[in-house]
């Protein structure tokens, strides 16, 4: 069962980068793309006929050579459709990576940095899948969507890996359930976050007139305003279970198998700074008198801290919760 997680890991992975393959082709190709409105025909305009001493005669205009063809349909939306069916069959895979992680340890796959991430990034693609379904119209986000897919598990599978082991006494608790299953839900759903967010600002950006890289990308992602809007009901609906999760959950477990509630253990620390980082985007969101840029820019930044917290403090800190395995 460890080996078959290893091989359908390559396999989710490959998914992963058909579908980025397939979003970035209609990215690039589709009729309202850069590349698309290139490649279509100029329209030549018919000159105009003037009747003799009088305004211009408004005189019916024949087919000719020069009129341009009628719409082709945009082949290029088979890509995007073709890119979705590759990211549920990544979905399916990624699962069966985790069932099979699973059940070679005989615990749930949450032991260590490596599965952490792989249950992580699980949520955020199953979210991102829910979203599609819902609103079609933000399909071309999967490209960024898929390229975060293949980043994160390519680091978790070269850099993070380690041998299936069972978990070390502290973690054997009810609590280990309880408290990791609600970090995992909402870590994935502030990863998904994520992306909205960042494609805001860059279509912010386009909209006032910003045509360098990565602005530039902002001419084919949703509406600003629908990005907004995405971004908050996200992070809206993933702060509470981070809420439980960090600072209901974590305490409990840490007085049950530490004798305190609180000890600014690293894990503790950056863990509440998130909290604090997501708390303040929410607030900024709700005030009128903030700008969403601004607003976006703490979103964005609480991502950045959730990275801290899930890599940087197992490789730098050590403290009670590095069980990282590295």
């Amino acid at each position: 069962m460890a080996a078959l997680s290893d091989q359908l890991l390559v396999i989710a992975i490959m998914s992963y980068v058909a579908a980025m393959v397939g979003h970035a082709a209609e990215y690039a190709f589709g009729q309202r793309s850069h590349v698309g409105r290139a490649a279509a025909p100029a329209v030549v305009p018919e000159p105009a006929l003037v009747g003799a001493g009088g305004p211009p005669a408004v005189e019916p205009v024949l087919p000719s050579s020069f009129d341009p063809p009628p719409p082709a349909p945009d082949k290029a939306r088979y890509a995007g459709w073709f890119a979705v069916a590759a990211t549920v069959i990544a979905a399916l895979v990624h699962l069966g990576t985790l069932v099979t992680r699973g059940l070679a340890a005989h615990r749930m796959p949450w032991g260590n940095m490596y599965e952490f991430v792989l249950s992580v990034t699980f949520v955020g693609i199953t979210a991102w899948l829910v979203v599609l379904s819902r609103k079609h119209t933000i399909r071309h986000l999967g490209l960024f969507v898929a390229l975060a897919m293949v980043l994160l598990l390519g680091v978790a599978g070269m850099v993070l890996y380690v041998d299936v082991a069972p978990l070390v006494p502290a973690l054997k608790s009810t609590w280990f359930v309880v408290h990791v299953s609600a970090a995992v839900l909402s870590s994935g759903i502030f990863l998904l976050g994520f992306v909205p967010a960042a494609m805001f600002l860059i279509r912010s950006g386009y909209d006032r007139g910003k045509r360098s890289f990565p602005y530039s990308l902002g001419a084919r992602v949703p509406a600003a305003d629908a990005l907004d809007r995405l971004t908050f009901r996200l992070h809206a609906f993933a702060f509470p279970i981070w809420t439980f999760g960090a600072l209901i959950a974590g305490p409990i477990w840490a007085e049950a198998a530490w004798g305190r509630y609180w000890g600014w253990d690293p894990k503790e620390v950056w863990a509440f700074i998130s909290w604090i980082v997501y708390a303040g985007y929410l607030h900024a969101r709700a005030t009128p008198s903030v700008k969403r840029t601004t607003a976006t820019w703490i979103a964005v930044v609480g991502w950045l801290t959730m990275l801290m917290n899930l890599f940087g403090v197992n490789i730098f800190f050590t403290g009670l919760h590095s069980y990282g395995g590295l």
